[in-house]
């Protein structure tokens, strides 16, 4: 992560004694609630009942001002710690009474914060290491916020672009995806019917297996990231959409690491399942064993040095929902409420679906998240009568959208840019101030043996209803899958992300043991639009995006002249991402 410089508590005391009317929740050193409001706060984000998605954030702090005029003014940060998001809200009274509220984003978090100034005139007060800025959006007879809105981009800036106003809009998605939204959400059995097609017409769809070359010279490989054990290492060709250095024609040796051309700090590697090591894939009672397809399946792996990369995550413009996924029945759900945290909706905050503008030029990868809420819950076992349905939960720059659950697989960023996998525990709960970002999508792929430590299958891979694998309960489906892990190579972290051409749970776990990983998720499934990944190269001030296979690249959106729009950095999508940015 870039160096913090981190504004002074000092500093922003001085701030709130000479500038701000202060909601008393907040205590002399600025930004940090009492123990009584921090209490209170706790109560309503525990409480299970219908509520606000401000109430679900237990450490968000409020400042109001009063203008001369009668109008009313409040500054929420959502979480101080983090001192990115924030709700403004401006309410007028008498016979043109309104209440309006903006999501706002600081544009640059890590070194300024912002507050609300009172007086006559309320203000916001941004504030550097050395230097303060003053600006009313909302005053003037065109005022800044609602030209601001009126452009409708899903960032637009604002006091000389150091705060972004998130507007909503519409998120891009295929004409598949939309086809089966429109089932899912309109037609009586919908969820079943697409199934059913998927079933039908996806299975191996989209399987490659690349041909072998023999007595093909291996190329230049990576010897710190180690290779996977395999049994049989062959050189054969690759279909990655990006060069790879010292690997002509796409010929790679299945199982080694190659640098990606003019990509620094990531790394890309080849395989077949049915290379892996004999000693892993005979290991009784693990996994099922793999079929003849999925053991020739193409799997293409891409690998970020995590000292040279930070991690975020963003949501989709649609995806996923806050509400109720349909698999909880009975006591799995408490059919008072709208969801299971008590909200269906993110109203105020704007889910962008997109890149920050401020993070464009520092962007080297992006892939998609994982599961829509739909999927991302159980239907039957314990998991699903148990903490409502167990509902993957997810955070972003610090903001609680959905609740992380307990023994579900997490990857995470805490706020001094700490990047973790792990199985999410109710003693974790106390990093919750700290987190930054967050995704869970299930059960782990592979997780540490607790007597070893060694990466192994996790002990529902097996069970289709109890890893809540999307697939049968004769584990016959195959299909395309995408998935991620975590790795330790030459006392160096490493984020693996994995697109299995098609495969069974099963498959990812033994491909992830054999490439040492620590422990690993799966993210989502069936198409090149849901496991999507790319990296990216700034050419002339542009971003351009170079896909993990080349029929990703038809995702992408186009400008006049034919040159691609990267998904997730160039146009708003409905789908939620991780994204990668260089320090």
């Amino acid at each position: 992560m870039r160096p913090k410089s981190f504004i002074s508590a000092t500093a922003v005391a001085a701030i709130s004694a000479a500038t701000l009317h202060t909601a008393p929740a907040l205590a002399e050193a600025g930004g940090v609630l009492d123990p009584q409001t921090r209490a209170l706060q706790m109560q309503q984000y525990n409480e299970d009942r219908t509520k606000s998605i401000l109430e679900l954030q237990p450490f968000r702090t409020t400042q109001t001002a009063q203008g001369a005029d009668g109008t009313s003014y409040e500054l929420v940060s959502l979480n101080p710690g983090i001192n990115s998001w924030y709700v403004l809200t401006v309410s007028s009274e008498g016979f043109w009474s309104s209440t309006r509220q903006f999501h706002l984003e600081l544009a640059d978090p890590e070194h300024s914060v912002m507050a609300l100034a009172g007086g006559a005139e309320p203000e916001l007060v941004i504030t550097g290491e050395a230097t303060e800025y003053r600006c009313a959006p909302w005053s003037g007879r065109s005022p800044e916020l609602d030209e601001a809105q009126y452009r409708g981009l899903p960032f637009a800036p604002i006091c000389e672009e150091r705060v972004f106003l998130r507007n909503q809009v519409r998120g891009n998605s295929t004409n598949r995806e939309a086809v089966a939204e429109f089932l899912r959400d309109n037609v009586v059995f919908g969820e079943s019917i697409v199934n059913m097609i998927k079933g039908s017409f996806y299975e191996d769809a989209f399987m490659n297996s690349g041909p072998v070359v023999e007595g093909a010279d291996a190329g230049e490989t990576v010897k710190a990231l180690g290779k996977a054990k395999l049994d049989n290492a062959p050189v054969f060709r690759a279909s990655f959409n990006f060069d790879l250095e010292g690997a002509e024609g796409g010929r790679v040796e299945a199982g080694s690491w190659y640098a990606i051309k003019d990509v620094p700090g990531v790394y890309a590697s080849a395989m077949k399942p049915g290379m892996i090591s004999g000693e892993i894939l005979s290991r009784p009672g693990e996994t099922h064993g793999l079929d003849g397809v999925e053991r020739g399946a193409d799997v293409y792996m891409m690998a970020f040095d995590l000292e040279q990369f930070e991690l975020g995550y963003e949501l989709g413009t649609e995806h996923p929902r806050l509400g109720w996924s349909p698999r909880p029945s009975g006591a799995g759900r408490n059919y008072r409420t709208p969801g299971p945290d008590g909200i269906d909706d993110s109203t105020p905050l704007v889910r962008s679906g997109m890149l920050s503008p401020a993070k464009t030029d520092r962007v080297v990868g992006t892939f998609a998240a994982g599961f829509k809420r739909s999927h991302g819950a159980w239907r039957l076992t314990e998991k699903a009568y148990t903490n409502y349905g167990h509902h993957y939960g997810f955070i972003s720059e610090g903001v609680v959208f959905s609740k992380l659950q307990p023994d579900l697989v997490t990857i995470l960023v805490m706020d001094d840019g700490t990047i973790d996998m792990r199985k999410w525990t109710r003693e974790d709960e106390k990093l919750l101030p700290r987190i930054r970002f967050a995704r869970q999508n299930g059960v782990p792929l592979i997780e540490p043996d607790p007597a070893t430590g060694e990466g192994v299958p996790g002990s529902q891979v097996r069970s289709w209803m109890g890893g809540n694998w999307s697939g049968d309960a004769d584990a016959k489906l195959r299909t395309l899958r995408g998935g991620a892990c975590m790795k330790t190579a030459a006392g160096r972290k490493f984020l693996i992300y994995a697109y299995f051409s098609t495969a069974t749970p099963s498959a990812m776990a033994r491909t992830f043991q054999a490439y040492g990983c620590d422990y690993a998720m799966l993210l989502d499934m069936n198409s090149q639009e849901h496991t999507y990944a790319a990296v990216y190269t700034q050419e002339d001030g542009t971003v351009v995006p170079h896909h993990l296979v080349s029929g990703m690249a038809s995702i992408d959106d186009r400008r006049r002249d034919g040159t691609p729009i990267p998904r997730f950095v160039g146009f708003a999508d409905n789908r939620d991402f991780i994204y990668l940015l260089r320090k």
